[in-house]
């Protein structure tokens, strides 16, 4: 029976705006002296990606983040001084709420998400202030607990910041549902600690109905959705949910 939802955040319920693409990069970049090719940023950040899903030390550490930023302007061709001071400036900004958009499907999701008596919670690798996103984007009446890693000290995938936010929402692993957009950090790392898991992935074509993640009680299903709008029928086929005492 699930009676809680945990959500990711950045990519899972909300987006960046043109700040943090290319064009936004190259702006950053010419206030500290680089100059960089936007053309190359998706693949930038592509291959600066696998820094944050193979690093095997999970406590949240900024250096990481900056060399992962760092990574991303190099590989698009800045290089000089100035690379330290623009990573640094944004790593700052990314926190910053009006850079983001909120998925058209937050919302009436989590609408009726409440309406069914589950306790919905954030567990987020960020240093983004949770409560200031949650009130810019008008979803503090849904939010029973929020954490994220910056507060925590470690990040997903490690086993401390689920059953924190777990214990936060007082439910058992087991009763409780993970949705993110990263498969190691959300759904292997929920999986892990013996809680249910959805795997978003937005912009997939012909994507799988679903996936097997290992656990320490063998390989299980994890559902895929190209929609957090997709939910509320996953979940119907369970048990009723019992009401939010």
């Amino acid at each position: 029976m699930t009676r809680a939802v945990l959500f990711d955040v950045d990519f899972t319920l909300i987006y960046p705006g043109p700040t943090f693409q290319g064009e936004g990069y190259q702006q950053f970049c010419g206030r500290h002296g680089l100059e960089v090719d936007p053309s190359r940023f998706e693949a930038a950040v592509s291959a600066a990606s696998v820094m944050l899903d193979e690093t095997v030390d999970y406590s949240h550490d900024t250096g990481l983040f900056l060399d992962y930023i760092e990574h991303i302007i190099r590989d698009m061709g800045g290089t000089g001084p100035g690379l330290g001071p623009c990573a640094e400036e944004i790593y700052r900004e990314w926190a910053v709420n009006h850079h983001f958009s909120l998925y058209e499907d937050v919302a009436p999701t989590f609408a009726a998400l409440s309406a069914r008596g589950l306790r919905l919670g954030l567990v987020s690798n960020t240093h983004r202030c949770l409560a200031s996103f949650q009130s810019h984007f008008d979803l503090d009446s849904f939010i029973s607990a929020a954490i994220s890693s910056s507060e925590h000290g470690y990040m997903k995938p490690h086993p401390s910041i689920f059953r924190t936010a777990l214990r936060l929402l007082g439910v058992e692993a087991a009763d409780a549902m993970m949705v993110g957009d990263n498969l190691r950090q959300d759904i292997e790392g929920a999986v892990g600690v013996g809680m249910r898991a959805v795997l978003v992935s937005r912009h997939a074509s012909g994507t799988q109905a679903a996936i097997e993640v290992a656990s320490p009680a063998g390989a299980v299903p994890v559902p895929v959705i190209t929609t957090l709008s997709a939910l509320p029928e996953l979940l119907s086929r369970q048990q009723p949910v019992e009401s939010r005492q």
